[in-house]
């Protein structure tokens, strides 16, 4: 999508904007000639992430833009204050909010610390709400004001909140946010929506954490880039309330060549998480499978048998009859053990036996098998994102 020279001088506050997604709107705007408020609390590099608020507005300097690199914790009133006050002092106002920052643990209950629990809740619905509100005094006065949160629709779905309720009750805080403020503050002519992606995005964090396993399915970050310039050059008096999609946004403006954003070329697309059962299947191959109890036609005879080829492969072959197997990748080289280990394992996965080799031979992909509940995933989830990066190597022949 080009830029139109819509947001030129037009001054733009982004929490979380140090890197990935945040980041990405930020250039964009910035191209435009936009003046670009750097809220996050990295200022010093991350030995794994990079990006900085000072790298970030060094970037969107070069873009075009102006940059305000500040400091912000969203959880502290004192810190949001000062950097809202710091951009009305340097900018004369605030016109636009964008509400990126967010924090994410995908652990069940039993496996979730109630300082994670308080973080999230603290970061995305709190600081989320605390963020709108301080800048609501200069959204009254801004020109055409958008109040932009990243956040998914409001999906009241068992599969999105059984796996990670912690998570999914903090993110749709942000969202009730929209729900609530666009119809507060409609008769000031603000917009509050909501975007959220169709697919996996690909950022540093997603790399540092998966070990590069869902690049290929993701898209670039410039894919919400987009949309969320389409959705804030739009009347905020007319366009407000919604909960939307990137990729819709972008087919409303009359794009229709998306493999611009793909990571991988030609490589099946990674389900998001939060997407709607059914509206969007035909994108991820899964014709309407989503949701329904759909038996694979495979006799029991035949499913041991692959799950024992699999192995096979592996150079390990499992005897008798394979319910439980434990992966150490703690000891030594490893080992694989067709036994139910001990309860020191860090991540457990859960899944039928008609899906084992699909999942093994790349027919099946982890996170489409989490999205489709043919996957349950309890403990550690960062490790378990691990487990995509570990059967591309399987499936490639280099394990």
């Amino acid at each position: 999508m080009f830029n139109t020279g819509k947001f030129v001088g037009k001054t733009v506050l982004i929490t979380g904007a140090s890197r990935g997604i945040g980041k990405e709107i930020a250039l964009k705007l910035a191209k435009d000639g936009a003046n670009i408020v750097v809220a996050a609390k990295t200022a010093t590099a991350h030995p794994k992430l990079p990006g900085t608020i000072y790298s970030a507005a060094e970037e969107i300097e070069k873009a075009g833009g102006k940059a305000l690199p500040c400091i912000v914790d969203v959880r502290d009133e004192v810190s949001v204050k000062a950097s809202v006050d710091a951009a009305v002092k340097k900018f004369g106002g605030i016109d636009i909010l964008i509400n990126n920052a967010s924090a994410i643990s995908l652990t069940d209950t039993e496996s979730t610390e109630m300082k994670r629990y308080d973080l999230m809740h603290s970061i995305n619905t709190r600081g989320t709400y605390l963020m709108t509100k301080t800048c609501l005094p200069y959204l009254k006065s801004g020109k055409n004001p958008h109040v932009l949160n990243i956040s998914p629709p409001l999906l009241m779905e068992t599969r999105w909140f059984a796996n990670h309720v912690a998570y999914t009750m903090a993110k749709y805080g942000m969202s009730m946010c929209v729900l609530g403020h666009h119809e507060e503050f409609r008769p000031h002519g603000i917009a509050v929506n909501a975007l959220w992606p169709l697919t996996a995005i690909w950022t540093s964090a997603m790399e540092m954490l998966s070990e590069k396993g869902g690049e290929a399915g993701s898209r670039k970050p410039a894919i919400m880039a987009d949309a969320a310039y389409a959705v804030l050059s739009k009347n905020s008096k007319d366009f407000t309330g919604n909960f939307l999609i990137d990729e819709d946004v972008l087919k409303a403006e009359g794009i229709t060549d998306f493999d611009r954003y793909a990571c991988i070329p030609d490589a099946p697309l990674t389900p998001d998480f939060f997407i709607p059962s059914g509206t969007y299947d035909h994108k991820f191959g899964l014709g309407a499978g989503i949701g329904k109890k759909k038996k694979v036609a495979h006799e029991a005879g035949v499913i041991e048998e692959e799950i024992k080829q699999i192995f096979v492969s592996a150079k390990r072959l499992l005897n008798g009859d394979i319910r439980f197997i434990t992966l150490d990748l703690k000891n030594g080289e490893g080992e694989l053990i067709d036994a139910k280990s001990s309860n020191k394992a860090d991540v457990k996965f859960t899944l039928a036996p008609e899906h084992f080799a699909p999942l093994f031979n790349g027919k099946l992909r982890p996170t489409t098998a989490l999205m489709t509940k043919k996957l349950k995933i309890s403990g550690d989830m960062p490790g378990a994102m691990k487990l995509e990066s570990l059967l591309r190597k399987f499936t490639e022949g280099k394990l």
